[in-house]
Formats: structure tokens, C-alpha cells, sequence
């Protein structure tokens, strides 16, 4: 999605599948950069997914390390 698109003509589910991409591509950056260990990142991405009540087929890809 495009950073100017216009968050009021998303529907409530796509801002939450768009706010949950930017979170977990925030985490990424937290674990390719080495702050955050692989079991940071695990623990943090399920609590972020339970949390918005993501399912492992609505996930982004998987970690780059």
C-alpha cells in the first residue's frame, strides 16, 4: 500500500492486515539488524498475531536473518 493512499476508504480489516505488515516488518528490521534474538522475535510475532487474531496463513513471509 502506498503511504499516501487514504486510510478512510480502507475497510476495518485491511487496516488491520496493513498495520499488522508494518509492525512485522518493524520486527524484521529488529531482528536482521541483531537487536531483538530469534526468541524476541518469535515471542513478539505470536503475541502480535494472537493480539490482532492474525492466522499463520494471514502472515507476511517468514524472518529474513
Amino acid at each position: 500500500m502506498a503511504e499516501t493512499e487514504n486510510w478512510s476508504a480502507l475497510s476495518p480489516e485491511e487496516k488491520k492486515r496493513e498495520l499488522f505488515a508494518k509492525q512485522k516488518a518493524l520486527l524484521d528490521t529488529f531482528l536482521a539488524t541483531g537487536a531483538i534474538t530469534q526468541s524476541q522475535y518469535d515471542f513478539s510475532l505470536n503475541g502480535l498475531k494472537t493480539k490482532m487474531k492474525i492466522s499463520d496463513a494471514g502472515s507476511t513471509g517468514s524472518p529474513v536473518n
